[in-house]
């Protein structure tokens, strides 16, 4: 059975990596290189780096709509095509290509929560479930029809980071339960319903808290949007949070800020505070909030 795998991050590799253990993948599309860090150092995808230590074959293509990546696919024949957060949308021809079909590991339970961050949203939209599914791909934005799903509650301190990492695990098991049964044709595709949210693209804007929402609307955006882009109020300086408990109940007016213990809470549009665990003022390091308030960063609050 020939398997091309086509994913870029770190969300990828345990699926690659499933894969590749146990039917062997043949080659690994992945965007190219980019510069990452102050330095701007070429840096290598994730997959790449997997798909290097083993052997595999690697294409980089900047699009995927040329015919000399057609007849490359075309001429390794594969039987799958497996997708995971490629960050490329394929052409219809290309997923007409594979004999047995294009198959995608999407993080979320699907029809809910298409989309490019569908991780994020659920957490920054208080979801309790989240999960994986897979489909087979079609020309639509995660609409093809569903194969198999796994849930995965959301706990109440998760962020971004800590569910991305349980998603991905929970997805690579996902995968090679969906070959297993596409091979011995033990699963029946179901077309999707309506998706009752889709993501929107995630902008360093959107990490702006308005406290005079509620508590807990405030508190699960800050965890969503950690690690990046992260959360941030302005003082006379921007403060990014990156890590905050729910509080207290206060009787001060939204936006306020109170010591408690010695440690920063901010009052919230319900008049629940959210606590400051660890921030990053603008122009200097990551330090915890109690830190913050020896300090005087929070002075102009």
């Amino acid at each position: 059975m020939k398997i091309v795998f086509m994913g870029t991050p770190d969300f990828s590799v345990p699926c690659l990596k499933a894969l590749h253990e146990k039917y062997g993948v043949c080659a690994v599309f992945c965007n190219p290189d980019k510069p990452v860090g102050r330095k701007h150092v070429l840096t290598a995808p994730p997959t790449k780096v997997y798909a290097n230590e083993h052997n595999i074959a690697v294409y980089q293509p900047v699009s995927l709509k040329t015919d000399d990546v057609y007849k490359t696919l075309r001429d390794i024949s594969p039987d799958y095509i497996v997708v995971v957060a490629y960050g490329k949308i394929l052409p219809e021809r290309i997923i007409d290509l594979p004999k047995s079909g294009c198959v995608n590991v999407h993080g979320s339970l699907l029809p809910n929560y298409r989309g490019a961050s569908p991780i994020q949203w659920a957490i920054v939209n208080g979801e309790k479930v989240t999960g994986v599914t897979t489909m087979f791909m079609d020309c639509g934005v995660d609409t093809g029809d569903i194969l198999l799903k796994k849930e995965c509650e959301i706990a109440d301190d998760d962020t971004y980071e800590t569910l991305h990492d349980k998603l991905r695990e929970l997805g690579a098991n996902l995968l090679i339960d969906t070959i297993d049964a596409l091979n011995n044709g033990k699963i029946t595709p179901t077309p999707q319903g309506e998706c009752n949210f889709y993501t929107p693209i995630i902008t360093k804007e959107m990490g702006r808290l308005n406290f005079t929402k509620p508590a807990k609307e405030v508190y699960n955006l800050i965890r969503g949007f950690y690690p990046w882009p992260c959360t941030f109020f302005e003082t006379d300086r921007r403060i990014k949070v990156l890590s905050a408990k729910m509080g207290v109940f206060s009787s001060k007016s939204c936006g306020s800020i109170e010591i408690i213990h010695g440690k920063p809470h901010i009052v919230c549009g319900d008049g629940q505070t959210i606590e400051l665990v660890s921030v990053c003022p603008e122009g200097s390091k990551k330090m915890s909030g109690k830190d913050a308030v020896i300090g005087r960063i929070f002075k102009n609050v």
